[in-house]
């Protein structure tokens, strides 16, 4: 029993992980691809609190929710961890991507990133400006979320 849980935590930490290329590939080839008119709104100015570019979430959450469902169906096998995994980087980047880089939830961000000292936090939020001073589909740089050039990091990135 101890075993097998030991195993579930793995699979969902290294879906985690991989969920980091699976962002990084969709984001650069996806998004910035032939599905660049749904993203396009992400890089211009939002008129609105809601953009075309916040549908990419269903994307990453069918998936999720597929696994998870399939997984409790199936027993609780290894399927829910893969979910779950999924579920974890969706909720990340929620936080990271929407709360601290766009600051779409003022309040949420005043709670939880209220003075923003970590060097790797800066370095994120450096990446995401370089990656949001392209206004076309391409050329870019720095489409991943959480694992970022060093380049980035400093006060003079």
């Amino acid at each position: 029993m101890f075993m097998q849980l030991i195993i579930n935590i793995f699979i969902l930490i290294t879906t985690f992980f991989i969920m980091e290329f699976v962002a990084w590939f969709t984001h650069k080839y996806v998004m910035h691809g032939f599905l660049w008119n749904l993203h396009r709104d992400h890089h211009v100015q939002p008129k609105t609190f809601l953009q075309k570019n916040d549908s990419f979430f269903l994307i990453f959450a069918i998936p999720s929710w597929l696994f998870i469902m399939f997984g409790m169906i199936d027993g609780f096998d290894f399927k829910l961890w893969i979910g779950l995994g999924i579920l974890l980087y969706g909720i990340s980047y929620f936080l990271i991507h929407e709360v601290l880089i766009h600051n779409r939830l003022k309040k949420l961000r005043k709670v939880l990133f209220p003075n923003i000292n970590s060097p790797y936090l800066k370095a994120i939020l450096r990446a995401h400006k370089s990656h949001h001073k392209y206004i076309d589909q391409n050329p870019g740089e720095s489409y991943g979320m959480l694992v970022i050039g060093r380049k980035y990091f400093g006060d003079k990135a």
